[in-house]
């Protein structure tokens, strides 16, 4: 036989030796799936709700124009601190100030007549007294005349007294009568004047009421020409300029707000949390807030008030009066506040709040993308599977089971968890793994659709770095 023959068989030999050994190989390689793992750990672990809004006062009012007319003075300017209770701007107020002025003539006038009403009164008063008084000593001298004329005419019947006597003493006691009449007759004609002048001193005090209140009415409208800051804060907003018309509206119109004051004092971050992660916000809770406008800081602040009505994320209106679909995106509000806002934070800036809702120390924990369910059908080995299971093993073989797959030996296991909170990265375990454990953590394909019992094999290399093109 030729050299190169027994070459060409040689080759041939080794060839489907190498063959054999490799089908050999790849046959006992057959079903196992490489997987990356990690351990079960202790750590400390913090849950926390991340949220965009923006910055707001806690308490902000807009001052509208209470009158229609033209500005005349601005006495502020935007960025100013003001006091409360200080002039910030006025409204043309000639015709008002006319008004109050003819106001406190008309009730000047009232009070003049009332006084010389008054002044009436106390001199008719003064007169009736007087005139009683003399009445009562009219009554008195007819008492005492009408007792000597009795006296007389009895010593004229007895004859002694002549009958001229008897007369006089007759005549003096009519004459005293008619006195009395007289003297009651003014008194009565003196509480009638009296009365006259009440009547003109109570229709006077009227006048005087009404002109009071006429007054009040017009000063009222006098004092809706000044705009006064109703709180301390700063000005942050102005519209308006001197020389522009500005009526009162019930809307907020352009030609209504003279200006918004706020109140720096207390400065929150106002977000709209998720609907899924509102439950778990508390009020008190802590937050870190990031200000896009100052980079590379970070304030705390703590949790002051939650909304209670959802708001469609689409349009910013409340859900309740919205006729769009209830399956919409929702987000509820969240005031944070900031416990030492910086000096240049100014309203309206945007933000993210990181609201730190639980925590825990020393916890056992795995990472989240080791987390998967299957359902009790899934654990089940196909030879153990019922021919012809019933509606009830099938209805409970659908039921959902959360868990991980620990590495027993080469294999892979599906252990059912408990959980607590989550962190940024990681799961708290409250029951079904201890530290130490090891835990399929990748690839992510693999921990989604590996199989309960799959042979595995550990690669826990980092990949290789791309060569460069």
């Amino acid at each position: 036989m030729k050299t190169k023959w027994k070459v060409v068989i040689g080759v041939v030999v080794v060839a489907g030796v190498a063959g054999g050994v490799f089908g050999s190989i790849q046959y006992q390689k057959r079903g196992i799936v490489t997987v990356q793992t990690g351990k079960v750990l202790k750590e400390d672990l913090a849950s926390v709700v991340t949220a965009s809004g923006e910055v707001k006062p806690r308490n902000y009012i807009s001052i509208g124009a209470e009158y229609s007319g033209q500005l005349t003075d601005i006495l502020v300017k935007e960025g100013d601190h003001v006091n409360k209770g200080q002039l910030l701007a006025r409204i043309d107020e000639a015709q008002s100030q006319a008004d109050v002025n003819a106001q406190k003539a008309a009730l000047s006038s009232a009070e003049a007549d009332a006084a010389a009403s008054e002044a009436g009164v106390n001199a008719g008063n003064d007169n009736i007294a007087a005139l009683e008084s003399t009445v009562n000593r009219t009554k008195s001298d007819l008492v005492r005349y009408e007792r000597d004329f009795k006296r007389g005419e009895q010593l004229f019947k007895d004859g002694l007294i002549p009958r001229s006597d008897f007369e006089q003493r007759q005549a003096v006691f009519d004459s005293q009568k008619s006195s009395v009449a007289e003297a009651q007759s003014r008194v009565v004609q003196a509480r009638t004047q009296l009365a006259q002048l009440k009547a003109q001193l109570a229709g006077t005090q009227k006048r005087i009421a009404q002109s009071q209140a006429g007054l009040a009415r017009v000063s009222d409208i006098l004092k809706k020409h000044e705009a006064r800051a109703p709180i301390n804060g700063l000005v942050t907003y102005l519209p308006v300029r001197v020389g522009e018309t500005v009526v009162p509206g019930i809307q907020n119109s352009a030609a209504s707000t003279i200006m918004t004051i706020a109140d720096m004092s207390i400065v929150t971050a106002e977000v709209k949390v998720d609907e899924t992660d509102i439950v778990n916000v508390k009020l008190d809770q802590p937050a870190e807030i990031t200000v896009d406008a100052i980079p590379n800081k970070v304030f705390k602040g703590h949790v002051i008030e939650i909304g209670n009505t959802a708001i469609l994320r689409s349009t910013g209106l409340a859900a309740s009066t919205s006729s769009t679909s209830s399956q919409e995106a929702k987000d509820f509000k969240v005031i944070v506040a900031m416990d030492n806002p910086p000096d240049e934070i100014r309203p309206g800036l945007s933000c993210t709040a990181k609201i730190t809702t639980a925590t825990r120390k020393d916890a056992t924990a795995v990472p989240i993308q080791a987390l998967t369910t299957r359902t009790k059908g899934d654990l089940i080995a196909d030879k153990d599977k019922p021919a012809n299971p019933d509606p009830a093993t099938i209805k409970a073989n659908k039921e959902e089971l959360q868990g991980v797959f620990v590495v027993v030996g080469t294999k892979a296991e599906f252990r059912k968890l408990e959980t607590g909170i989550t962190g940024a990265t990681d799961i708290e375990v409250l029951s079904g793994l201890n530290p130490g454990d090891e835990i399929l953590t990748g690839s992510y394909q693999t921990v989604r659709s590996i199989k309960n019992g799959t042979t595995i094999k550990i690669d826990n290399k980092p990949p290789d770095a791309k060569p460069a093109s």
